[in-house]
């Protein structure tokens, strides 16, 4: 465990891989793994970082990110927005030069993130079990360096997908993103139902998963 400071995180894992999502896939990529979230999507990948982590000082942290050099940082979980101290983490990432991402629910306000922040914000479909915690308020927000995450597990979350494009306008935002949840649809379906309906979205794939199966830390 990590010696306390006067700002401390709980912290599942901190590691060195590439991105597998977003525009930044396949950049070197530092990820601070955030414990804690409030959602239950039946289809999540990293309920390990529900409880347990340690505690790290920022110190800590900033000098364990800074040991991997590289200049992008993702800051993710568990739901980072759930530790109100992850504004000040984000925050420190970008006064020390890097160039920070954040991966969110959707669940919490996003208007207190630092505006040089990427903000990677999912909007829960229906087979996630969560579609009543999206902040639709949070979309307002967003800003053309952000991006919408839809996770996909079947047609009638596509449909829905769909339709949440056209009644926010998100397109205009942000960069949208469409992901199959994995052995529920397959990635080739999306694309195709994607090109069909001419949509302007990014579909996107988890690179590390191609890579390294489930392998935590990777």
């Amino acid at each position: 465990m990590i010696e306390e400071g006067n700002e401390t995180l709980r912290i599942s894992e901190i590691f060195y891989s590439l991105q597998g999502e977003s525009s930044r896939v396949g950049l070197p990529t530092v990820f601070v793994r955030l414990t804690g979230c409030p959602l239950r999507c039946v289809y999540c990948d990293t309920a390990y970082a529900f409880a347990g982590g340690e505690t790290w000082s920022l110190e800590a942290i900033l000098a364990e990110v800074a040991r991997h050099k590289t200049p992008y940082v993702c800051v993710t979980g568990g739901e980072p927005l759930a530790q109100k101290r992850s504004l000040t983490l984000l925050t420190a990432l970008c006064d020390a030069g890097y160039s920070v991402s954040l991966e969110t629910s959707g669940a919490f306000d996003i208007a207190g993130v630092d505006a040089r922040v990427s903000r990677i914000m999912d909007l829960k479909t229906p087979a996630s079990g969560e579609e009543g915690r999206n902040l639709y308020a949070n979309i307002p927000h967003l800003k053309a360096s952000d991006e919408v995450k839809f996770v996909i597990a079947d047609r009638a979350d596509y449909a829905w997908s769909v339709a949440k494009l056209k009644e926010y306008d998100l397109p205009s935002r942000c960069q949208i993103l469409f992901s199959a949840v994995n052995g529920r649809l397959a990635p080739g379906q999306l694309a195709d139902w994607i090109l069909e309906d001419h949509l302007p979205v990014r579909l996107q794939v988890q690179l590390h998963k191609i890579l390294w199966a489930e392998a935590r830390g990777r």
